[in-house]
């Protein structure tokens, strides 16, 4: 009889999984290595992987190429982090999310393996996530770093079939440097000998480091605007690259920052069938793919639910985990975009992060701002330290004790308008919950 594992059994192993180290973060490759070799190297029974680092985007692009290969009929494994509600969202066996008795199974596999000695969480969930795709056939795995490159648990892949490396921004300063420079020359720690390098939009500090690593290590580069581009045209977008011209729709996912994302995900599929030719795309299922992008909370219009059917005519509320300087620009240009209307801000973040880097480039389009403290997580930003720095900013602020009391308020105001949650990817997961 097949065992249906609850979720709470779950989250039990998880939660003994999270005390195996005193630190959350501690960027090593030797502890997962060690964990990974008791489990016979799972990682080298893979298929072929494609590996994406950087800051902003990584989640969005591996999401446009699982559903462009989908779309082909290609079978794909993805490991992607964090989870929004629950953690099985981080593995996807073959397209579809890994069930609980088998993330049960995997789980309990590597504590015992492991035998209780240091590691991190997100090192024994990774050879966890190896483990099942070594256990499940598949056609590619799609293989999405955690917040570094070099010493993330992932980087222990040895050959990739293409690397890639989406837009690098200030974050996770204390693990990966104080500059720009720094932090990308840690993501370029995936870049490996003769594996093609897909690198997005860079800053010029990053796109020097990223390429003085490349050189370094001979992987051959592909970057954005120069082997390969895509550019909005029109109704759609236009990708040309160095085999494949292709007129297509846009992302279905919102923003116009999502073109250059679909475009890191089509330079990287291109340059997969490149290296193996039993892979290929008709423009047809590439178009497709692009048509049905799922990626939850990446401006995201919530609709349905509690929260969205509380919303007067001519309202919409909006979702998005964006939590550093670079996505508040993209938050910014989408504000630009939208127009018509004021836009409200509901914000809760962490104390990683930089409030006032985030805000500022909201604040020429947010008329006003509710600040929350994220219930249930330690590590909370306050919600008055929060609406200081939009008031610092120019933006009307206050508090809330909880989203939907910032939307009550927010819909006393001057309407028909938008109103976008945003500031964290752990804000955003209990919203989604709480909007079932």
């Amino acid at each position: 009889m097949t065992r249906l594992a609850p979720p709470a059994a779950t989250d039990r192993v998880l939660t003994r999984l999270m005390q195996l180290h005193p630190k959350k973060i501690d960027l090593s490759l030797g502890r997962i290595e060690r964990l990974l070799a008791a489990l016979g190297n799972p990682q080298d029974r893979l298929p072929p992987v494609i590996h994406v680092a950087g800051t902003n985007g990584k989640g969005s692009t591996v999401a446009t190429m699982r559903a462009c290969l989908e779309a082909a009929g290609y079978r794909a494994d993805v490991y992607t982090s964090p989870h929004l509600v629950r953690f099985r969202e981080r593995i996807r066996l073959g397209g579809s999310l890994i069930d609980e008795d088998a993330l049960l199974d995997v789980l309990e596999e590597c504590e015992r393996a492991n035998g209780g000695e240091p590691i991190t969480f997100f090192e024994i969930t990774t050879a966890a996530a190896f483990l099942a795709f070594a256990r499940t056939p598949a056609d590619i795995v799609l293989l999405e770093t955690g917040l570094g490159g070099r010493l993330d648990a992932t980087n222990v892949v040895r050959r990739p079939a293409v690397a890639a490396i989406t837009p690098v921004s200030l974050d996770h300063q204390a693990f990966l440097g104080d500059s720009v420079a720094a932090i990308a020359g840690e993501k370029a720690g995936i870049l490996k000998p003769g594996v093609p390098a897909v690198i997005g939009p860079q800053p010029a500090e990053a796109a020097a480091a990223i390429e003085a690593r490349a050189a370094a290590v001979g992987a051959p580069l592909f970057r954005w605007e120069r082997e390969w581009r895509c550019d909005g045209s029109g109704p759609g977008m236009r990708y040309s690259g160095t085999h494949w011209n292709l007129d297509l729709p846009p992302p279905s996912l919102a923003g116009a920052h999502q073109i250059a994302n679909a475009g890191v995900a089509l330079a990287c599929l291109e340059q997969l069938c490149g290296q193996l030719p039993g892979f290929s795309f008709s423009e047809d299922a590439i178009a497709a793919g692009l048509r049905r992008i799922d990626w939850p909370a990446r401006l995201q219009r919530l609709i349905r639910g509690p929260l969205g059917a509380s919303l007067p005519s001519g309202w919409e509320l909006w979702l998005d985990g964006g939590h550093n300087p670079a996505a508040g620009v993209v938050l910014a240009q989408a504000a630009e975009a939208w127009r018509g209307g004021p836009l409200y801000l509901i914000v809760g973040m962490l104390n990683t992060k930089d409030a006032d880097g985030f805000l500022a480039p909201l604040a020429p389009h947010a008329r006003a701002l509710r600040a929350l403290t994220i219930p249930g997580e330690e590590n909370a930003y306050p919600a008055s330290r929060i609406a200081a720095a939009a008031r610092s900013l120019g933006i009307e602020a206050d508090e809330s004790e909880s989203v939907e009391q910032a939307l009550r308020d927010m819909l006393r105001k001057e309407g028909p308008a938008r109103v976008l949650i945003c500031g964290s990817l752990h804000l955003a997961g209990i919203v989604l919950a709480e909007n079932a």
